[in-house]
């Protein structure tokens, strides 16, 4: 028993460690926008959802190199895209002014289109691999690269998009210099590297304890923690009515997540990723690429009612999305 109580004591200093930082990294990634010029959602798509990321990277890293459970790298990155777009739907909630998806620009279609492509693809390349139908490029999955290269055009075709767009920052000047908030981004950037780099030896021991499947552990407890600076830094962009950085902050924070698994299949060294996890991520990406497909679709139509005045129909979507794959995989992995 005390093995367990230490072991979820530890999760919990590891959640608020990097809800701290992440707040304070919502906070400064909003002086930046104000004090550059940029717009919130380059600075969400880019700035933020870069950083937001970086316990995924860390984690995935230290994951497949010093724990070896590649099913905790897979599971944290697919279950925190989930869990980003699950942050959305609870926005919709909570966000009483206006209907969020109306709110928005509508360049964030593109960018949750980019997730669609991006989610569909690892689906494929799980499923593939684990027929033995997908060819490898010494350790490295040949769809590795093909996912790197999509990124980059997503990246290409998202920079095009800002540019014709004249959407600036509408924020107020903040009371800080540019020098103060990007040393203060630096900081509560290197805290949240710090914690990822901790999180993963805490997942394999956390699945060990309690008797589960390094996937559940990963695809649930690990993203939900990994994915405590996206929900902090959303949280802190909506109190300034940042609604826009919010947004791009979780659908950025997806395309560099999925990114994140080429740079974890290029540092395991045991053979193509996608050939050494559990089949069952394959349902976590397909629910991922449907979530998004939500998101594009309320994004398009911009609903501004309310189901039983709790959120818009896409919104409870997600939602029921999200809650039926952690059904799945708590049954899968128990």
């Amino acid at each position: 028993m005390n093995s367990i109580l230490s072991i979820w004591l530890q999760f919990t200093l590891c959640v608020v460690v990097i809800g701290v930082a992440g707040v304070r990294l919502g906070r400064y990634g909003d002086a930046i926008a104000a004090l550059t010029g940029l717009s919130r959602n380059w600075i969400g798509l880019i700035l933020m959802a870069t950083v937001t990321s970086l316990p995924e990277l860390v984690t995935g890293l230290s994951a497949v190199t010093l724990a070896a459970a590649p099913d905790i790298a897979v599971g944290d990155v697919l279950g925190s895209c989930l869990f980003n777009l699950a942050i959305l739907a609870m926005i919709d909630v909570v966000y009483r002014p206006g209907a969020i998806y109306a709110q928005v620009g509508s360049g964030h279609v593109v960018t949750a289109g980019f997730g669609v492509i991006l989610m569909a693809g690892v689906a494929l390349a799980l499923m593939l691999s684990a027929q033995g139908w997908l060819p490898a490029i010494g350790h490295i999955s040949v769809a590795s690269p093909l996912i790197f290269v999509a990124y980059l055009v997503a990246m290409r075709v998202l920079y095009q998009t800002e540019q014709r767009s004249t959407c600036t920052t509408t924020g107020q000047r903040p009371n800080t210099s540019l020098k103060t908030a990007l040393v203060g981004y630096g900081i509560a950037s290197l805290v949240i590297v710090g914690a990822g780099i901790w999180l993963p030896l805490l997942g394999v021991e956390l699945a060990r304890v309690m008797g589960w499947s390094n996937s559940l552990v990963g695809t649930l407890f690990v993203a939900f923690v990994t994915s405590v600076p996206e929900l902090a830094t959303t949280w802190g962009a909506i109190r300034v009515g940042a609604i826009d950085m919010a947004f791009g902050n979780l659908l950025g924070s997806n395309l560099f997540d999925v990114l994140i698994l080429t740079l974890d299949d290029f540092a395991y060294s045991k053979g193509p990723i996608f050939a050494h996890v559990t089949p069952t991520h394959a349902v976590s990406a397909i629910m991922g690429a449907l979530m998004s497909g939500v998101v594009v679709v309320s994004l398009a139509y911009r609903p501004v009612s309310r189901v039983w005045h709790i959120a818009s129909w896409g919104s409870l979507s997600l939602l029921t999305l999200y809650l039926c794959n952690t059904l799945f995989q708590f049954l899968q992995g128990y």
